[in-house]
């Protein structure tokens, strides 16, 4: 274990965590949009900075969430520095999608941010901030149905050609680990409306919701070849639930 200092709290961390793990294991919280436990390094939404301040009294701002924990070094996660080019990178990120939803307009009422009051707004009813979660999130499951698309100011999430993507299986994990709501999936009825696609949507044999597209059920079934193939006709609360109690069936 390494010992380090965080806003003048000794913290005990482990050598293969970054500081910001290390910090949310130790109760202090720093702000990030872009990361996820599933999907790790990417830091492209800079929240996550700090200052770091090393033996000899030398300070540098580096991102938390891929700066490796180091013995004998004191991190300020909400010095004045940090604070000012955290409120900037908040401005422009609320500017970029003024329409976003969760944590951004949160950390935007926490630092007092609203914007640049239009002045750099591309599309006033922006809610994608960029961070790439969905693409990697589609990327990581093997179907990379969508990914970023175009250059500079025009540059968006998308399928291939804008189309339907024939290689998305509804699965709505972009539109879950999404931290600002920009993925419209809508569920209605028995079915999934998600990128242009419309699925139907399987119930679960015990508990009745409707829990999967018939799509992500083949997928899983292709995927995962050793389990049990009645489990998945059971929603993951029902199918833990008789795994635990031994029921395969």
């Amino acid at each position: 274990m390494i010992t380090i200092l965080i806003d003048g709290k000794t913290c005990e961390a482990r050598a293969d965590q970054s500081l910001w793990e290390a910090a949310w294991e130790n109760g202090i919280k720093i702000p990030a949009l872009c990361r996820h436990e599933a999907l790790p390094g990417r830091s492209c939404c800079r929240l996550c900075i700090v200052e770091t301040e090393n033996v000899d009294g030398k300070r540098s701002v580096v991102v938390s969430c891929e700066y490796p924990v180091k013995e004998n070094i004191k991190v300020y996660t909400k010095s004045e520095k940090i604070v000012r080019l955290r409120r900037v990178l908040l401005a422009l990120l609320i500017e970029r999608a003024p329409q976003a939803e969760g944590a951004l307009p949160a950390y935007c009422f926490e630092y007092g941010v609203s914007g640049y009051a239009g002045l750099f707004n591309v599309c006033p009813n922006q809610k994608c901030i960029l961070c790439g979660k969905c693409s990697r999130a589609c990327e990581k499951l093997g179907n990379s149905a969508i990914r970023m698309t175009r250059c500079g100011v025009d540059k968006v999430v998308a399928p291939p050609f804008d189309e339907p993507p024939p290689d998305c299986i509804g699965c709505a994990a972009c539109a879950k680990v999404c931290p600002t709501g920009a993925i419209e999936c809508l569920n209605e009825k028995e079915q999934r409306i998600i990128w242009g696609k419309k699925f139907a949507l399987v119930k679960c044999a015990a508990c009745r919701k409707l829990y999967a597209t018939v799509e992500e059920l083949e997928w899983l079934k292709a995927k995962l070849p050793h389990m049990e193939p009645n489990l998945l006709a059971y929603c993951p609360q029902c199918r833990r639930r008789r795994v635990a109690n031994g029921v395969m069936a």
